[in-house]
């Protein structure tokens, strides 16, 4: 593909940004599509986030950028809209341009996290409950992303005041709970009630478990029958605590599947078109390499 620096163009930005797979994953569609177009990571500090959304403004190549931490939520005043679940997470990971160069924040985690459990959301039942691992930006997501699907939710972290008043912005009005990541590090006993037409999660929307940091200590005695596990880190692919729920017999999906998906609807934002998602087997491959 042409590197003219006039072709169109998208980037990923945050800091640290050398370890985003995002790249490669807009890479592989552009060349796919054939596509004329460019996606590139640049590492963008706090400090620097107004004079970067500033000089972009005025380059018309430029068709948006995705936001790492710990940006999502610095952007917001310099944007011009708030798409409505962007503003309901109250973080933004998507930046386009709209009508007249105006530059609209979107989030697209919410989207990409729920988009391997659409199956099972499409399904009715009698109740549905997710265990979250983690308080931070991707809990925000998420905790957003399941309350529109009717679900009760357990939110564990080390600090339970943060995830308390996580769950009060986020979710007022529901019947929902936060506990100290302490209580699910230790085998229990209890006796689950029966899970029949029951939709449970286990979530660890945490970094704990990534390369180069500390392993998430959870114990499977926890986690109801029929449940199903849920990391959303992505290095390393299959995680510990993804490998002990699959040994305990539970299902599990894995960070690339959010990342992806999030990144799809990205995609289509920047360039117009929809991604080649019938090749995602061939990206998962290069993903794992």
């Amino acid at each position: 593909m042409n590197e003219d620096s006039s072709l169109p163009y998208a980037e990923v930005i945050g800091d640290p940004i050398a370890q985003s797979k995002s790249p490669l994953i807009h890479g592989f569609w552009l060349e796919q599509l054939g596509l004329e177009a460019r996606y590139v990571a640049r590492r963008v500090a706090s400090e620097d986030l107004a004079d970067y959304i500033s000089e972009r403004r005025g380059d018309s190549s430029w068709r948006g950028c995705n936001i790492t931490m710990p940006l999502k939520q610095d952007v917001i005043p310099l944007l011009d809209e708030i798409e409505p679940q962007a503003k309901a997470i109250g973080a933004v990971n998507t930046v386009y341009r709209g009508e007249g160069g105006t530059l609209i924040g979107a989030n697209t985690d919410a989207e990409g996290f729920l988009e391997p459990l659409r199956d099972k959301l499409a399904a009715d039942h009698l109740f549905r409950m997710a265990r979250i691992i983690g308080n931070g930006g991707a809990a925000r997501a998420i905790i957003t992303a399941l309350s529109q699907h009717n679900f009760t939710l357990v939110l564990a972290a080390r600090n339970q005041g943060k995830s308390r008043k996580l769950l009060k912005e986020l979710v007022p009005d529901g019947e929902h709970y936060a506990a100290p990541l302490s209580h699910f590090a230790q085998e229990t006993h209890f006796e689950f009630d029966d899970r029949e037409g029951c939709l449970d999660l286990v979530i660890n929307a945490s970094p704990l478990g990534m390369r180069g940091q500390p392993e998430l200590a959870f114990d499977w005695s926890h986690a109801p029958p029929g449940s199903i596990a849920y990391d959303i880190v992505t290095d390393p692919i299959e995680t510990k605590f993804l490998s002990n729920a699959k040994s305990a017999g539970f299902a599990a999906i894995g960070g690339l599947s959010m990342l992806i998906g999030q990144a799809a609807t990205a995609f289509e934002k920047f360039f117009g078109e929809a991604p080649p998602r019938d090749l995602d087997h061939q990206l998962m491959e290069k993903l794992s390499a």
